[in-house]
């Protein structure tokens, strides 16, 4: 799903659910600007691998990138499913 998209179907749910207090909006309004700015920070990672890549296909030696590469894996995907936890309502849920 787009963020557009996300974020036009999160409004019309909560356009929907009169039974919503305020606190509850504007806590779910936190989490989702805190994981989109999360989900920004991991491309500005993701363009940084890709300037490691290029380095390593130059020639050059980056000893612990594997590990990097994998760290960074984990975090995306740990964004995922906290996103797909909101997106389905379930922000209380453990990852």
């Amino acid at each position: 799903m787009s963020v557009a998209g996300f974020m036009a179907h999160s409004a019309l749910a909560a356009a929907r659910d009169q039974s919503r207090t305020a606190a509850a909006i504007a806590t779910e309004r936190d989490i989702l600007t805190a994981l989109f700015g999360v989900r920004r920070q991991l491309g500005w990672a993701g363009g940084n691998v890709n300037q490691i890549a290029k380095a390593l296909n130059s020639g050059a030696n980056v000893p612990h990138f594997a590990a990097a590469l994998a760290d960074l894996q984990r975090a995306a995907q740990a964004v995922q499913r906290a996103a797909d936890r909101v997106a389905n309502g379930q922000e209380g849920e453990a990852a």
